[in-house]
């Protein structure tokens, strides 16, 4: 079941959600949604998936990863949100997820009706779009909201251009 989107009505606000993670192209697509977001007066919400691993290990080893994981999490979803407030955002709602990205995200979109447009980054190598976009593209995930995919090759001044 799909959620309405509830942009337009009266005591919610078009949000983007940007997707961060410790890929190189990541910078582009916070700066496209941060400066995107500020110029529109839209809410921006940085969401960083913590991918499930292959947990074999005693119960202590996992805890101990799965922390690991969370402070990563942490310190990238600050690092770039400290980045989106210097590009004229308003300060941006971080979210963790665990699990798979793609059903993730879908998830966080169907939970909240005002997420109103997907922002994700290319990579520019010649393995491909990056590990996001070809995870994404990979499952077959069908997005309840538009896409928008920010190629890494575009400077601050091409992003800033654009919108």
């Amino acid at each position: 079941m799909v959620t309405k989107r509830q942009v337009r009505q009266e005591g919610h606000n078009r949000k983007f959600l940007a997707v961060a993670d410790n890929t190189a192209e990541c910078a582009r697509a916070i700066h496209y949604a941060a400066r995107r977001s500020a110029a529109i007066g839209a809410d921006l919400i940085l969401v960083y998936v913590i991918a499930p691993a292959d947990f074999q290990h005693w119960l202590g080893v996992e805890e101990v990863m799965r922390s690991e994981a969370r402070a990563e999490a942490e310190a990238t979803l600050a690092k770039y949100a400290d980045l989106a407030i210097q590009d004229g955002c308003k300060s941006p709602e971080t979210v963790i997820r665990e699990g798979p990205p793609a059903h993730e995200i879908v998830a966080l979109i169907e939970e909240d009706p005002d997420i109103a447009l997907l922002i994700l980054a290319a990579g520019d190598d010649n393995d491909g779009p990056g590990p996001l976009v070809s995870s994404v593209a990979g499952t077959g995930a069908i997005f309840p909201i538009p896409v928008t995919v920010v190629p890494a090759t575009l400077t601050d001044q091409d992003i800033d251009d654009l919108v």
